[in-house]
Order: C-alpha cells, then sequence, then structure tokens
C-alpha cells in the first residue's frame, strides 16, 4: 500500500439530510452513540494498510476538521497522514466551489499525482461499510485495469438511484447506467444471476450490479480522464466516457453497506446497528471502527429499564427510565421516568454546570431529556434542552412538515435540531 494514496469525498450541501447538516457537514454527522460518519471510511483505509490519506471538504467543515484533527494522527516513523484539503482560492483553478465529486479531484490532482503514486482510491464519506480494499486492490492489478468499480448486487427495483453497469464474463464493464429510470435503461444493465454466483458470491435473484461510489484509478488515467475534460461527476460523466477508451474492472462486493443520504436512511441504519442481530456490527476486534478517544466517565443507570438500544459514554440515566430500541449518544441526562422508543438522541458535547445551568441564564432548561418526557419515532441532536413533560412524538402522522423554528418532520420522523429548547409540556 506504500505506492496508494486514498481520497475521501466530503460530500455536497447535504440537503437531504436536513437539519442535521445544517451546521456540520455530512461526513460530521454523528452515528451510533459516539462515532461520525467519515470513521467509518476513514476506519477502512486504516485496517487495510492504507495510510496516506486526503479528505477533501467544502461545506460547513469546522466541526469536520476539529474531529480529524483530534484523532487521526499516526507516529513520524511510519509515513501515514489524515490531510485536508478544503475548497480553497487558487490561480490555475480559479474561486468556483467544487461543483462535483470529478471536479474535487480535478482542483486537487497535484497533491495526488507524485511520482510514487501509483493507484487512488477514492470514497465516499457518508457510507457505511466494512471493506479491505486491499482485496479490492488485488482485482485491479490481476485484471490489469486501468479503472476498478466496487459494485454491489441488487434487485431492480432497489437499482433507481444507483449507478447500474453491465459486465462482460471476464468482469469488464461494457455499460454503465446513472440513476436509470425507465424498464429500457435498466434492461441495458442486467446481468444474469448465474454470472454473479460464478463469481462467488450468492445472487439470489438479484440481476443489477450497482457501483458503491468506490472507485481505483491508476494516477495517469484519472489526471488524463479530469485533466482533458470538464467532468465534474464520476457516475454522470467521467464513467459513461472511460468504458469506452479505458479498461474498467468490477470488483464485487457482498457485505453490508448503506448510503446514509436521507433522514430516512440514516435513522433506519442507527437502529439496525441497535439490534441483537445487527446486519453491521460495531464490535469487532478484526476491523474496528476508530473515533476521538474522550476520555469520559462510564454511564450510570439508575433503576432503569434499557432494551435492544445502544448507550454511549459519559451518560446519567435517572430511575425509571424506559429506552426501547433506540441509541443514546455521549453525555446525555435523561431525567425520571422518561420514555425514549425507536428514537436515536445524539447527546450533548459538553456538560452543564454543576447547578445545571450554563452561564447565567437562570431561565434556561438542563441539557438533556426533563422528567416525564416522551420521545418515539425521532431524533434529537446534539445540545437540545427539552423541558420536563414534553412530548416528542409525531402524534398526528404527518409525513413531512416544519412545526416551529426548531422542529421538523420528514418521512414521518420528528426531528429535534441542534441547540433547541423546548418549553417543559411541549408537544408536536
Amino acid at each position: 500500500m506504500h505506492n496508494v494514496v486514498a481520497v475521501v469525498l466530503g460530500g455536497g450541501q447535504g440537503s437531504r439530510l436536513m437539519p442535521l447538516t445544517k451546521y456540520r457537514s455530512k461526513p460530521a454527522v454523528p452515528l451510533a452513540g459516539k462515532y461520525r460518519l467519515i470513521d467509518i471510511p476513514l476506519s477502512n483505509c486504516i485496517n487495510s494498510g492504507l495510510k496516506r490519506i486526503y479528505v477533501l471538504t467544502q461545506f460547513l467543515s469546522v466541526s469536520l476538521h476539529r474531529h480529524i484533527r483530534r484523532t487521526y494522527r499516526f507516529d513520524n516513523f511510519s509515513g501515514g497522514f489524515v490531510e485536508i484539503l478544503a475548497a480553497q482560492q487558487t490561480i490555475a483553478e480559479g474561486t468556483d466551489w467544487y461543483q462535483g465529486t470529478a471536479d474535487a479531484v480535478r482542483k486537487n490532482l497535484r497533491y495526488l499525482t507524485q511520482t510514487d503514486i501509483e493507484q487512488i482510491v477514492i470514497l465516499s464519506g457518508d457510507q457505511l461499510y466494512r471493506m479491505d480494499f486491499s482485496q479490492m486492490l488485488d482485482t485491479h492489478r490481476k485484471s490489469g485495469a486501468d479503472i476498478t468499480i466496487a459494485a454491489k448486487p441488487v434487485h431492480g427495483h432497489e437499482a433507481e438511484g444507483l449507478g447500474v453497469m453491465r459486465v462482460d464474463d471476464t468482469g469488464r464493464v461494457i455499460n454503465f447506467v446513472e440513476k436509470p429510470k425507465t424498464e429500457e435503461q435498466l434492461s441495458s444493465v442486467k446481468m444474469d444471476p448465474a454470472w454473479i454466483d460464478s463469481c462467488g458470491v450468492e445472487s439470489n435473484g438479484r440481476d443489477c450490479l450497482a457501483s458503491m461510489g468506490i472507485y481505483i484509478f491508476n494516477r495517469q488515467v484519472l489526471a488524463q480522464a479530469l485533466e482533458d475534460t470538464g467532468h465534474q461527476d464520476f457516475g454522470k460523466e467521467v464513467f459513461p466516457q472511460a468504458i469506452d477508451q479505458r479498461k474498467v474492472q468490477v470488483h464485487l462486493f457482498d457485505g453490508y453497506w448503506e448510503d446514509i443520504g436521507t433522514i430516512r436512511s440514516f435513522y433506519d441504519a442507527n437502529l439496525q446497528l441497535a439490534r441483537p442481530d445487527a446486519p453491521f456490527q460495531m464490535a469487532t476486534s478484526l476491523s474496528p471502527i476508530y473515533s476521538r478517544p474522550r476520555f469520559l466517565p462510564p454511564t450510570r443507570i439508575d433503576g432503569a429499564t434499557v432494551k435492544g438500544s445502544l448507550v454511549a459514554d459519559g451518560c446519567i440515566i435517572e430511575p425509571g427510565v424506559k429506552i426501547e430500541n433506540s441509541v443514546i449518544g455521549l453525555r446525555c441526562r435523561i431525567g425520571r421516568d422518561v420514555t425514549i422508543r425507536n428514537s436515536i438522541i445524539m447527546g450533548a458535547d459538553y456538560y452543564d454546570s454543576p447547578n445545571g445551568r450554563s452561564g447565567n441564564a437562570e431561565n434556561r432548561i438542563p441539557l438533556g431529556i426533563g422528567d416525564g418526557s416522551v420521545v418515539e419515532g425521532a431524533i434529537v441532536d446534539k445540545n437540545c434542552r427539552i423541558g420536563a413533560g414534553s412530548q416528542i412524538i409525531n402524534s398526528q402522522n404527518i409525513v413531512d412538515g416544519a412545526i416551529n423554528d426548531y422542529c421538523s418532520i420528514q418521512d414521518k420522523i420528528l426531528v429535534v435540531e441542534k441547540d433547541a429548547q423546548l418549553s417543559p409540556g411541549w408537544h408536536a
């Protein structure tokens, strides 16, 4: 891996994850109580032996930069680094923001095309999966490919929002359609499930190969594909042209993979992690997920009932609390007789002062969930102050819509945004 670098794309504005991305970039969104989304691709790189990593950032990136700076430090003798490449004004590229995934890489080619680099691994910063990139690199090198794309078998009805490929018997990509909308487009890239079975992956009737947004490029191929064109996006522009001019190979993957692009996908992925039979296991010594060491005290639970849930460090959970199928983040303070079901409570970045208030504002509600509150089917972002007896429930079964300046509903999920303060007895 000494001549391979990774590039993690920090993502765009993240409008589909609003309001979780109102004050932070997508890769900085908390995950599973104590991690951030960016920890997934960076951990996969480290576990694969890939320790030369660039992270491309642009939108609301302060908290992301801080997290990376505090977490990913290599010793002086390893040669490893995680370096941030923020959008910047330059003489060569002008003043434009990144216009897409390919454009973001183009504007940083000078760092990726040094003579000691042979391959570049390009990753997304907002996906949940576990992959050994050395296996994908082995596929790339043994096949003599110019470009390799990681692909997951999916059913046709799952392919609408993905890039879908058709390959020949050797695994070479011969057709690529980005987000097929019609049956005709989908038919042009459908595969024979028997071919997928022959590669050692059980198709189970799946007849489409979906791009996972994970790519390997040879250095010169990447430079030529971007320098000689105005392409802004890999899926929509770079790959359709590359298929005709280059050898583009597929690398099959059939483990858990989830694109965390919407409130619904974020909500579902987090709650799945709390299940005993979670499809993605956080607890493993073989390929751990890394994050910032915070040196928090153990969580204290006194007379509470917790079922099928994740509880992070530094929490205080009072008597009478019932928590079911939920994720409880760092430094959560949950008052007496609170009920939390099917919800994500992200916790806090700090503790209140000893008297339960922050600063001199005596009228402020204490940080955390007040006594007797009920939270069900909701996401409560960080540093929220929920007054006693509040009902954080979508009781009217609203699909989408704003409730007030701090709360909204998306896909029937009630979201309380960061730093919100809800008065005692609040309800939707």
